[in-house]
This record gives C-alpha cells, structure tokens and sequence, in this order.
C-alpha cells in the first residue's frame, strides 16, 4: 500500500473504530424530558425528645442558644419530615436528611446539602438533591436542585422556599416548598 493510499485509509479506519466504540456506551436512553411541580413543607424542631436537626459542630468557645442558633462554623445534622400541609400533624409524604453549615461571617445563612426523599405518591423511593446557599432569614428565597434518585435521575431545578412560621424560644421552623423539577420519563 502506497503512502497516499494509506493516509486515506486511516481516517475511515479511525472513524469506524470511533463508531464502534460509541455504540457500547449507547445502550442507555434518559428518556424524554419533563417538568414536575411538588409542594410541601419541611417541619423543623430543634428540641424535644426527638429534633429532627441536631448541632454535631461548632467553633471552640463559641455560645449556641436561642439568639444565636447559627453561628458561623457550626454543622447541624438533619432527619426532618416533608408533610402535605402546614400542620406538623399533616400526613408525612417524604423526610429529609443531610447537613447544614452556618456560612455566613456577616449574614446568617446554610449551606444546606440534603436528600429530599418521598415515601408516598408517584414518587415514592424516589428523591431530589439540594446543594445550594439558605439565607434562612429571609422569609422567601430559593435553593438549587442538583441531582437526584429513582424517577428524578440526572434532576436540575430550583426550589422556591417560603418560611411559614419560625419561633427562636421554641426552635420550630415550618417552610414551604414550591420545587420545579426538570428530569427524564
């Protein structure tokens, strides 16, 4: 095989391999795209015989109390109910579980890295991620949705959050979800 002969040989030769290659990691399809709506709220309450966020860290010397719940450096631990309506007593639809972490030197805000997962409905065993910046003194603010499992696989969204009810001296916060979802059939 003469040189020219051979320079035009070895791109096809390239190509077919490349495309030999590429058909074993097609054998997964995502499905078709599609927006989801969920509303809930997150039922928070940080006393009792069972809170469902617990302070695990914070900064040597460093005072923890009612006026002064988030300091910065300090790492809460969440196991906290989703519930269909305001009502703390309100039928339970999912729980969360992650970790937040006082951020802000001169704002008080989370960063907040948790699993949403329901455990009712069509979507249940199924669950959505949340990595992103809460400014939890901020009545209303929105979070990143950034993953997440079973029918929300590969998700990306956001999630608007409203703070319903927040009382310092008996530590329970109740928030409202309006999460937008966009995730594969």
């Amino acid at each position: 095989m003469n040189n020219k002969r051979m320079k035009d040989v070895i791109p096809l030769l390239l190509l077919f391999v490349l495309a030999i290659i590429s058909q074993g990691h097609a054998h997964y399809s995502l499905g078709k795209e599609k927006i989801t709506h969920l509303h809930f709220f997150y039922q928070e309450n940080l006393n009792g015989d069972h809170p469902t966020a617990v302070l695990v860290a914070k900064p040597k010397d460093t005072v923890v109390n009612a006026s002064n719940l988030a300091p910065f450096g300090a790492v809460y631990v969440l196991d906290t109910p989703l519930t269909e309506g305001q009502d703390p007593n309100s039928k339970v639809v999912g729980q969360v579980q992650g970790l937040s972490v006082s951020a802000g030197q001169d704002k008080t805000l989370l960063v907040f890295m948790a699993d949403f997962e329901f455990t009712s409905g069509e979507f249940n065993g199924s669950s959505i991620s949340v990595l992103s910046r809460n400014p939890i003194l901020e009545t209303d603010r929105e979070v990143a949705i950034v993953g997440g499992r079973g029918k929300f696989r590969m998700a990306r969204g956001f999630a608007d959050l409203h703070t319903n009810y927040m009382n310092a001296t008996s530590n329970v916060v109740i928030v409202e979800y309006n999460v937008t979802v966009l995730h594969y059939e």
